[in-house]
């Protein structure tokens, strides 16, 4: 993806600056130019400027039987995703990834996986009881390996910090 596809970025570029009056062309192209390289920097724009629209296609990329689609639907909406600008939208109010974030909760792909925990890092960061409450309702369900390692990624940082809440998830995890 990142040796075969690296001249993608320009174009991705192009459609990250230029694109915004076209909608529907600019998140087909997003989401060819996924499959081959990466769109999360590219939609960020899209989701400042038609917040519902985008929310809605990546709601509908997080069900995608391609992996680089899955994973842009929840890398792209990352709160605090690095090199990227920070999305206050959903640092104000993550419960909007919600959706786009149970769709992937047990999702096959290790590549998925980590974005999924990388994304709820995010929401920890700045609204821990959010934060919990996601993991808690996980929790609540009958619960995969894969939804097992996520939530444990993505608990890391308040492991490190001994967080009494994440040490006790992640002890009953075991």
């Amino acid at each position: 993806m990142f040796t075969e596809y690296y001249w993608i970025m320009p174009i991705a570029k192009f459609v990250e600056k230029y694109g915004l009056n076209d909608f529907k062309i600019s998140m087909n192209a997003i989401e060819e130019i996924t499959k081959r390289n990466t769109g999360e920097y590219a939609i960020r724009p899209y989701l400042e400027l038609h917040l519902k629209e985008t929310l809605e296609q990546m709601e509908e990329w997080s069900l995608s039987p391609n992996k680089h689609v899955r994973r842009l639907s929840s890398e792209g909406i990352r709160p605090r995703l690095p090199w990227a600008k920070k999305l206050d939208i959903f640092i104000k109010d993550p419960l909007l990834l919600t959706p786009i974030l149970y769709n992937l909760k047990d999702d096959p792909s290790k590549y998925v996986q980590k974005s999924v925990a990388n994304c709820l890092n995010d929401i920890l960061k700045d609204n821990y009881e959010v934060g919990k409450g996601i993991i808690k309702s996980w929790k609540n369900e009958n619960i995969s390996k894969e939804r097992s390692w996520i939530i444990k990624h993505a608990l890391r940082n308040l492991i490190k910090d001994e967080d009494e809440w994440a040490l006790s998830i992640v002890q009953k995890a075991s």
